[in-house]
């Protein structure tokens, strides 16, 4: 484990490691936890606690700027000690961990409303946890990602090694490392030069940033160079559905979204949110509470009906079969695409056959590039996608994908983003 840093004006505005502190009651999986963090050059565990009393004294000794909090734990835990961690540390990144029950699964989200960032689905015994090489990798990533955005969001400096991406990751000989490409789940930084969005009449609107954090992100900035992001026309017809597509930092980005229309659509709204099974039930839920529409887990063979939500179920695929007058869900357990199951490309493809034009694609924050394949199908077929931007995102992946590729409408601050989206749906912008 890194050295504890005990100088919080030391590390203000320079480009250290990411200061994190791991609280868990259980020693293995502390250990662990604190192995995997500490084996990336970006991330420096500072100090580890055994419950939330002892992490709400580390806390106030120590400049930490990202948690990963147990939710079960004795003396006080996760639930109760996240309020106090907030109110000491505003700006604090929580990221809860907890073990795949439904009882933790809904702790988990109701924590993203009381304060915390985030959740990673905590493998059930320590031998899994060691195995796991999935959990290892999102863990290291939304700690990432989090910690990432509170630096921009303060204007502080990125780690150095963050540039590097995961070959900046410390030799670790006992360390696992997953077969499947690293770039196409790590988390790169790739900086190109400030470009500019080219509106439909062709003028130049302000310049945006346009970091590129997720999947491919390095070669992707390397092509894009300083190319401008250039926005397309969208469908002159009103759309029939709308499609979502969103990962890290998604259920706070959806409920903004959603939070951005002041009336049900009258159309079915169809959403895969890179999450485990047993999450994505009580998503559905905790939408359906927060907007008063029904929503819910999609099954197969379910009927699609106009003003409903339907949530992509954890681990399967979830498509739409049959036509216009008779849709229906289908859930597959074909093979994960960019290895992500469920996966927002097999939506939007299958929509595409179905809706052609009449579709409102909506791309929201999340890693790596799910849904610029399904994106192009629908675009391709002359439907309206819009995203969101870069300043709002946790990570400018999904979405920064999308628009890059020259595929989006508009591109608009999570804030703006549903009420745009309602316009569409009540018949365009054209």
């Amino acid at each position: 484990m890194n050295s504890v840093v005990s100088n919080p004006s030391a590390t203000e505005n320079n480009n250290s490691p990411f200061r994190v502190m791991v609280v868990d009651d259980s020693a293995i999986i502390r250990g662990f936890l604190c192995r995997y963090l500490s084996e990336d050059a970006s991330i420096d565990v500072v100090t580890t606690a055994n419950n939330g009393a002892v992490a709400l004294r580390q806390l106030a000794q120590h400049d930490i700027e990202a948690v990963v909090l147990d939710i079960e734990m004795p003396e006080m835990d996760g639930m109760t000690a996240l309020p106090k961690m907030i109110d000491m540390k505003p700006d604090l990144q929580v990221v809860m961990a907890s073990t795949l029950t439904r009882k933790n699964a809904e702790v988990s989200l109701r924590a993203l409303q009381r304060g915390a960032v985030d959740y990673v689905p905590k493998p059930e015994t320590a031998r899994s946890v060691n195995a796991n090489i999935d959990f290892r990798r999102e863990l290291v990533e939304k700690v990432k990602a989090w910690a990432s955005r509170r630096r921009t969001k303060l204007g502080q400096g990125q780690p150095l090694a963050l540039n590097g991406g995961l070959g900046a990751a410390k030799a670790q000989p006992n360390f696992a490392r997953p077969s499947r490409p690293a770039s196409a789940s790590g988390f790169v930084s790739a900086q190109r030069p400030a470009a500019t969005i080219t509106g439909l009449s062709g003028t130049k609107a302000k310049p945006v940033s346009t970091a590129i954090a997720g999947a491919n992100g390095a070669a992707y900035g390397a092509a894009m160079g300083s190319a401008p992001i250039v926005l397309r026309k969208g469908s002159v017809r009103k759309p029939k559905i709308m499609l979502i597509g969103s990962s890290t930092g998604g259920p706070q980005a959806l409920m903004k979204f959603f939070a951005g229309f002041t009336q049900a659509p009258s159309v079915p709204i169809l959403i895969t949110q890179h999450m485990p099974a047993t999450f994505t039930a009580i998503l559905a839920e905790h939408l359906g509470q927060a907007t008063g529409w029904p929503a819910v887990e999609g099954k197969d063979g379910m009927e699609v009906k106009a003003g409903h939500i339907y949530v992509a179920p954890g681990g399967r695929h979830m498509e739409i079969a049959g036509s216009e007058g008779q849709l229906s869900i289908r859930i597959t357990d074909a093979p994960a695409e960019n290895f992500c199951r469920p996966a927002v490309d097999p939506l939007f493809r299958t929509a595409a056959e179905i809706f052609g034009e009449r579709i409102l694609g909506v791309i929201l924050t999340g890693m790596g590039h799910d849904g610029l394949k399904g994106a192009r199908e629908i675009t391709k077929a002359g439907a309206t996608l819009l995203a969101q931007d870069e300043a709002s995102s946790v990570v400018w992946g999904m979405p920064g994908a999308v628009a890059g590729a020259g595929l989006c409408t508009e591109i608009l601050p999570i804030t703006d983003l549903g009420a745009a989206a309602q316009k569409w749906l009540q018949g365009g912008m054209a």
